[in-house]
């Protein structure tokens, strides 16, 4: 089984493009990645990429050029980006090709993501309730979380406000103002007890990644970051995820858990081991339960982190450096790949003043509907 290495990265800044297509967005992605990956797209072999309202991702053929490569359209949920760098990943680790891209590109419209049930096997009542629109079903589940672990509504104002001070560090960010966490707190109600600023919003952007076997990442000369694992787990039995239509008694593991523990299995690495994390932050309460499905702590335990300043710049796990979705938005395609992006910035140094110094393992999530997760774990080599 052939190493996997990360050669090159672009990625267009997120935010509001007027007069530029989602499309538009991949495409000059897509050319940064080739230009830092130092190669041709005529030397590219696969590609996978993932657009959610842009059209299919493969639109970008005849733009970069139509040489009759292989690519796929990837779906799946907010973990599109993750899943077209999981694919990517196993194409060059099984040998079949020495590169491959991964993709990813929106431009949604204002508003909150409100999907249509039958996309999920579900019965239109779900819908008529509110449950398919997100604001309300991650506010209900934090609710339930912060009251059987001890966590108070200054922790999520803490987290957002964690994520506009790093956003005002990114180029690529779209929140670029400070936010304190008193302000964050008073802001306008959306759903108990998340107010407006610890969401994040959809959002236009565009990332894509350039991966190589070693032969050839040695051949270019840029073995500088390895992928060292990549996962995908969906929800199982008992778990609670987005879009559940009823909660189970017997809670079970979560689709988190199990890409997480899978992850780093593949890696030989445990979560003490991780120097900087990327973890899914459609709003402040899911980075929250996600820093303990990762296993970074126990639930309860983000109280008194966070409070600390653990997962701050300079703290003991720097979670989301560059803002996460909450200073980003999100832009379905290109979300996870953003993730890998900040992470490979962070392993080459070259992530200015949010630098993590001395990385050496980073780590990502990012999390979709209807309860799936995808990790990827990358070393500075």
């Amino acid at each position: 089984m052939n190493d996997v290495y990360v050669i090159g990265v672009g990625a267009h800044p997120f935010g509001r493009h007027d007069g530029k297509t989602g499309l538009d967005l991949g495409v000059d992605a897509t050319r940064l990645a080739l230009e830092d990956g130092g190669i041709e797209w005529n030397d590219v072999q696969a590609a996978f990429g993932g657009s959610s309202a842009s059209g299919n991702a493969d639109a970008v053929l005849p733009r970069m050029g139509l040489t009759g490569i292989q690519f796929i359209n990837v779906s799946n949920g907010c973990a599109t980006g993750g899943s077209s760098v999981l694919s990517a990943y196993w194409a060059i680790k099984a040998g079949e090709f020495d590169t491959a891209l991964a993709v990813g590109f929106d431009k949604h419209p204002r508003g909150s993501f409100n999907p249509d049930p039958d996309r999920y096997g579900l019965p239109q009542w779900y819908g008529q309730i509110g449950m398919m629109l997100t604001t309300q079903f991650f506010a209900m589940k934090i609710q339930r979380y912060m009251h059987d672990h001890g966590i108070s509504a200054r922790t999520l104002a803490r987290v957002a406000a964690k994520a506009f001070e790093n956003g005002a560090r990114t180029p690529h960010a779209w929140r670029r103002t400070p936010m304190d966490a008193d302000a964050v707190l008073n802001s306008r109600m959306i759903s108990d007890p998340l107010t407006q600023y610890m969401f994040c919003s959809p959002s236009e952007g565009g990332v894509a990644l350039i991966l190589a076997s070693e032969k050839k990442a040695r051949e270019l000369g840029r073995t500088h970051v390895k992928l060292r694992a990549a996962a995908i787990r969906t929800r199982p039995e008992n778990s609670f995820e987005v879009f559940s239509p009823s909660l189970s008694v017997e809670r079970g593991e979560t689709s988190t858990v199990l890409a997480a523990r899978a992850a780093y299995e593949n890696a030989g690495v445990d979560p003490e081991d991780i120097d900087v994390a990327q973890i899914q932050d459609t709003e402040s309460g899911a980075e929250i339960m996600h820093m303990a499905e990762n296993g970074f702590c126990r639930d309860g335990e983000q109280e008194q982190w966070i409070a600390d300043g653990y997962t701050a710049i300079g703290g003991q796990l720097p979670i989301n450096t560059d803002g996460g979705c909450i200073a980003c938005g999100e832009p379905i395609g290109a979300s996870g790949l953003r993730q890998v992006y900040e992470n490979v910035l962070q392993l080459r140094g070259k992530a200015d003043n949010r630098q993590v110094e001395g990385a050496r393992l980073a780590y990502s999530q990012v999390y979709g509907a209807p309860g799936l997760s995808a990790v990827a774990i990358l070393e500075r080599a």
